[in-house]
């Protein structure tokens, strides 16, 4: 019980001075060190009850060291938890290419290349999740006759009447224009598209009527970055 006391009345007295002026001197912020306190009480309680029982020396030693060792990881893991969360973005991007990997101070958006070399991006066309592909050949947004319906299209009420070059030689669109399309983020309304002739091509593609609505696009050896 006595080190349960202890513990407390240290809690309480971090608490104290890391609510202060202290945070500024350590780098947080007012609501960083709010978010703190608790974390702080609650690693020192349970330090506290795990001596609360009688140990011999050298035991209480590494007990001592083991909960400095995770208060520590702890709070590094807080202070560069942005840091963090960029480089998980990052391993999920190398993992699933076509997954965005948004730089939040920057909104810029970022899609790691398949092993062919291309780039599949995850997107949401009139609210439906579906994959592009990256094709600034293409004049426009092209959709397959499934993801159109996919997207709510009435695809049989389509004329298809513009002749396209695909993959599998020469087909024929349906001119329509997207009510919304999002890739990481980055929305745009009223994009002009086509809807190709069922069977005419195996994967959707992201064209310039969406590319040219941004900032800016780069393609480097194996990342496509988007600039809303």
């Amino acid at each position: 019980m006595l080190f349960i006391g202890v513990a407390l009345l240290v809690a309480v007295g971090l608490a104290f001075v890391i609510s202060s002026d202290a945070g500024s001197y350590v780098g947080l912020t007012e609501q960083q060190t709010g978010a703190l306190i608790p974390l702080v009480i609650l690693l020192i309680v349970f330090a506290g009850g795990a001596f609360g029982r009688r140990q011999r020396l050298g035991e209480m030693v590494g007990n001592l060291l083991a909960w400095g060792g995770i208060f520590t990881v702890v709070l590094v893991g807080y202070s560069y938890r942005d840091d963090l969360q960029g480089a998980a973005a990052r391993v999920f991007g190398e993992l699933m290419p076509g997954r965005a990997i948004i730089d939040q101070t920057t909104g810029n958006v970022t899609f790691r290349a398949g092993r062919d070399g291309h780039f599949l991006v995850d997107a949401s066309v009139n609210g439906a999740p579906m994959t592009l592909l990256f094709d600034t050949g293409a004049s426009a947004v092209v959709l397959t006759h499934a993801d159109a319906e996919a997207a709510g299209i009435d695809v049989d009420a389509l004329r298809y009447n513009v002749p396209v070059s695909t993959a599998n030689g020469t087909g024929r669109a349906a001119s329509i224009v997207l009510e919304r399309v999002d890739v990481g983020g980055i929305a745009r309304n009223r994009v002009r598209a086509f809807v190709a002739e069922d069977g005419a091509l195996q994967t959707s593609l992201l064209g310039m009527s969406f590319l040219e609505t941004l900032r800016r696009y780069s393609v480097s050896s194996n990342a496509l970055e988007l600039e809303g």
